[in-house]
């Protein structure tokens, strides 16, 4: 009688990678790279009241700017009506007002983990402009990367605890071409374990027509700081997305790792448990 051998325990499933093309490259924010070693071995965290710093300067430069230009026009809307300088003047005030209250509902909304307005008016309305216009801000005082990933962490922190739940086909996970083979291992295990679509992109506008094409309920995205904030900006206003950003000890677009602790718990969230 021959004997009996036990069979090997399945393993780890692993989810299926599908490639998508489309008409503009990755890491075309880091066209000007010089091909030196980035800061911190291409590590940009920063603690979030680096972009609430950068957000207060932002809004105040465009409320001076605003109060500039307002200041050349008000003789020439004098001759319309005298009483149009004031009432524009009036206008400008009341919005500052609205801008700066806003800006301490998200920063109480953030700091208390008190969500005090809903998504379409925080993270998911005028928190994406902010970001995108502070981002510019941030470019002329050489710390474009670390504002960025302050603000992501924001936005992240705000849309995680919303607390949404979807089915698993209702999911998508979004990678870049860029990830160590560790890094994409990983997220093909988590993605496997949640039963959960993976995309890659060789070029980018990958969100749009992935989306487009699979309708998800919500997304995990990762990419470096600068495409974060492209996809945040072209996304995020139309349906729930985390993003993950990346460590790049190569530079950019070459072997990235991230943290794959967090994208299990973002993904295990999302889907209620996995499976």
């Amino acid at each position: 009688m021959s004997p009996i051998t036990a069979s090997a325990p399945p393993a780890t499933p692993r989810a299926q990678l599908i490639h998508i093309e489309t008409d503009r490259r990755l890491g075309h924010e880091w066209d000007e790279w010089d091909g030196k070693p980035l800061p911190n071995r291409g590590d940009f965290s920063a603690p979030p009241r680096l972009f609430f710093g950068y957000a207060a300067l932002t809004l105040a430069v465009a409320l001076g700017v605003a109060a500039g230009v307002l200041f050349l026009l008000s003789p020439r809307f004098a001759t319309l009506h005298p009483l149009v300088p004031r009432v524009v003047w009036l206008a400008l005030g009341a919005a500052a007002a609205v801008a700066w209250a806003w800006l301490v509902v998200l920063a109480l909304s953030f700091y208390t983990s008190k969500i005090l307005l809903p998504e379409r008016l925080l993270e998911r309305g005028p928190f994406l402009r902010l970001m995108d216009v502070t981002s510019f801000v941030s470019r002329a005082f050489g710390r474009r990367d670390w504002v960025e990933h302050a603000a992501i962490d924001v936005y992240n922190t705000l849309a995680e605890r919303r607390r949404r739940h979807v089915g698993k086909g209702e999911l998508l996970v979004l990678i870049p071409r860029c990830l160590s083979k560790g890094a994409l291992d990983g997220v093909l295990a988590i993605a496997g374990r949640y039963d959960v679509p993976v995309f890659v992109a060789t070029r980018g506008q990958l969100a749009r027509r992935v989306i487009r094409e699979r309708r998800p309920r919500a997304v995990v995205a990762v990419a470096c700081e600068r495409d974060m904030m492209t996809g945040l900006r072209d996304v995020a206003g139309k349906l729930p997305v985390l993003g993950l950003t990346m460590r790049l000890p190569n530079g950019p677009c070459r072997d990235a790792e991230l943290d794959l602790e967090r994208m299990d718990a973002w993904v295990r969230g999302l889907v209620g448990g996995g499976a």
